[in-house]
């Protein structure tokens, strides 16, 4: 058995992290999927505590005085955070947490959590970041180009990553993924 550990995945809005993230819970044994706390309102393909926990920007501001949070950020016009709880209660059962966070976050995981495991997934080209943007069909294109402006300095943070993993092929990228948690869990 391994000593359970945090998994920190990270990209620009748009490169995978969230499907790559899903598949490796689903494939994987052990491991509990930690769901941010944000004051962005809902998509229509969303669902409430499955997703995200959607609270107001108020509750967010008491909560993060209260430090219920782990890590929070300020990304595109709304809050996300990590409730600390969520940490402690998949390790203190023995189970890693995988996060699903921006690069802000993820540097606050490293600073307070510097055994967690970080991936950083890069797209293949900005062109298909924007392509992938625009097919997933969320947002205008005010916000994809706030995104994709974002996603311009968020790159600037790869290197301080553990690991970094092009999302050219989701197959590929997902088996390249799953292999850095197997090895992990083998030290």
């Amino acid at each position: 058995m391994w000593n359970n550990f945090i998994i920190v995945v990270t990209s620009p809005s748009g490169g995978g992290k969230t499907t790559l993230c899903k598949m490796l819970k689903e494939q994987l044994n052990n491991i509990e999927y930690s769901i941010s706390a944000t004051t962005r309102p809902m998509r229509k393909d969303e669902v409430e505590e499955k997703n995200y926990h959607f609270i107001t920007e108020r509750e967010f501001i008491i909560r993060k005085n209260k430090d219920h949070f782990a890590e929070y950020a300020y990304v595109h016009d709304y809050w996300y955070g990590t409730p600390r709880e969520n940490i402690d209660n998949a390790l203190s059962r023995n189970n890693d947490i995988l996060m699903d966070v921006d690069v802000q976050g993820a540097m606050e995981i490293k600073k307070k959590y510097p055994n967690a495991l970080m991936i950083f997934i890069v797209p293949p080209s900005m062109e298909i970041l924007r392509k992938r943007l625009k097919e997933r069909g969320t947002d205008n294109d005010e916000v994809i180009e706030k995104r994709l402006k974002n996603a311009e300095q968020e790159m600037d943070f790869a290197g301080e990553f553990e690991f970094i993993v092009e999302n050219n092929e989701l197959k590929s990228t997902y088996k390249e993924i799953e292999n850095i948690v197997i090895n992990k869990r083998r030290l």
